[in-house]
């Protein structure tokens, strides 16, 4: 089995890992804020930074400081638009929360960007998505969406300024589509730890000067509260983005994208398990659907690339991956 055939077979998987601790981080800020009245963006910067230091510790452990500062030296703009679109997405899409509730700002602002993704690579490809394609992204959107308006966290909340709030969504969605986008193309020849050390550490640059501007405590003696602090960057920041772009390597950013539709349904796993809260019927079959198209995608990917291996040898390139031409 060659590199990229045994590599597109874990892809999935590390996306859906990273999609899993996403999910749990809702339920940590819950709890920080609870004990603490930490503004999103402090609690953010404090989830960044702290990610950052995780990483540079393991960089430079497995002595890859050099490949961090190639990395920025040959891609400067690049690194610095996924680090400017990863951390703009995550503001825009806790802003949307605020401002039209739960359901809307997860829905559309998850939703709209495998759609975004699944043209951009139509239309470069100059093929239109086969049906069993269009089926497993419809299922994933209609589990999503279940799953949304299903939970007892918010799914039903509205919030104060709800056309504000869609506008702020769609604009997350944007993002997070052009961080996937972008953030691929460095994937296929970065270590994964590495693009993750240098997207984050754009990310703390802005997310600092925010948190200080922002009011509100900046500072906690609260063991309880340092040690959810350090679950936040350590496993939803530096593992899961790892594990993200190590996914990357070998899946289509549109498929990614449906993929980390797993982040509201363990979210809302997780909110029954710790705060008891029921998932309601609907909400079961959106989970269903989302499982059942997880499970084609990782097929649809696997197959993929075993017929581009095929048609084109062991140097095949991977289905829907252009290859890079521009310097940034």
């Amino acid at each position: 089995m060659t590199a990229s055939r045994a590599g597109a077979r874990w892809g999935v998987p590390q996306v859906a890992l990273a999609a899993f601790l996403w999910g749990t981080g809702g339920l940590v800020v819950q709890l920080v804020r609870e004990r603490v009245p930490m503004t999103v963006p402090t609690i953010s910067a404090w989830r960044l930074g702290l990610a950052l230091v995780a990483l540079l510790v393991v960089v430079l452990a497995q002595r890859a400081g050099g490949r961090l500062l190639v990395l920025l030296r040959q891609r400067p703009r690049r690194v610095l638009a996924v680090g400017l679109a990863t951390a703009g997405y995550q503001l825009l899409y806790f802003l949307a929360v605020t401002w039209a509730g739960v359901t809307v700002a997860t829905v559309v602002s998850l939703g709209l960007a495998p759609v975004l993704l699944g043209v951009g690579e139509a239309v470069s490809a100059r093929r239109v998505p086969g049906p069993t394609r269009l089926v497993v992204v419809a299922s994933a959107l209609a589990g999503l969406v279940l799953v949304s308006t299903a939970t007892g966290h918010g799914g039903g909340a509205v919030g104060p300024r709800p056309a504000a709030g869609l506008a702020v969504a769609v604009a997350a969605g944007v993002l997070y589509a052009l961080a996937t986008g972008w953030g691929g193309d460095l994937a296929r020849g970065t270590p994964p730890l590495v693009l993750t050390a240098a997207t984050t550490g754009v990310g703390v640059l802005v997310l600092v000067p925010l948190a200080v501007l922002g009011g509100g405590p900046l500072l906690t003696a609260d063991p309880g509260v340092l040690a959810l602090l350090a679950y936040l960057g350590v496993f939803t920041m530096a593992a899961a983005y790892a594990a993200f772009y190590a996914g990357l390597r070998t899946t289509r950013g549109s498929t990614a994208t449906l993929v980390t539709l797993v982040e509201p349904l363990s979210a809302a796993a997780l909110a029954a398990v710790v705060l008891g809260e029921r998932l309601a019927p609907t909400g079961l079959v959106g989970a269903a659907l989302i499982l059942a198209a997880v499970a084609g995608l990782a097929r649809d990917e696997q197959g993929a690339v075993n017929a581009a291996a095929v048609a084109a040898g062991p140097t095949a390139a991977l289905p829907g991956v252009p290859r890079r031409t521009d310097p940034g």
